[in-house]
């Protein structure tokens, strides 16, 4: 049976299958220390009120670590662990969504596009929302795509399905 939250082009993998790829592709790669920039997103006003929501309902810990949202602030961005887990909302449309050969998840009942990332965690970005909802991990969690589950039931709540 499909779901209309199911990805077209992307197949819909368990945590597993998503997990062992991020860890196969990530086993050649060396961890940095050197943090990324956060850049704060400017979506249209539809969308960053979807974020606005979002913000509130985003929980205080990710996979064990505590809140500590990326300078500067924003109702667009969320943090946990120190940059370990970085959330922005409102991003424009990946481009690998495009791409049929692109892997897709389905994860706390939300559909995600995974992109893997050298020399650092996977990035995740929600696919058929009203707002694209972005998660990078740092190479902490090049082999986990679990955190996701923490997360997905506010973005389920707080940014609506698009089709």
């Amino acid at each position: 049976m499909t779901s209309s939250h199911r990805l077209r082009r992307l197949p819909a993998l368990p945590v597993a299958v998503v997990a062992a790829a991020v860890l196969s592709a990530a086993a050649g790669c060396s961890p940095t220390d050197a943090k990324a920039s956060v850049t704060v997103p400017s979506p249209p006003s539809e969308e960053a009120a979807l974020c606005g929501a979002l913000h509130e309902e985003l929980p205080e810990t990710v996979s064990g670590l505590g809140r500590s949202d990326p300078e500067p602030r924003s109702d667009l961005t969320a943090g946990w662990g120190d940059g370990a887990i970085v959330l922005r909302c409102g991003v424009p449309r990946p481009p690998a969504m495009s791409d049929e050969e692109s892997l897709g998840a389905e994860i706390g009942g939300v559909d995600w596009l995974t992109e893997l990332r050298e020399g650092d965690g996977p990035r995740f970005t929600s696919t058929y929302r009203k707002a694209y909802v972005e998660v990078s991990l740092d190479e902490r969690f090049a082999h986990d795509a679990t955190p996701l589950m923490d997360i997905a039931p506010a973005v389920k709540k707080a940014v609506p399905p698009s089709l």
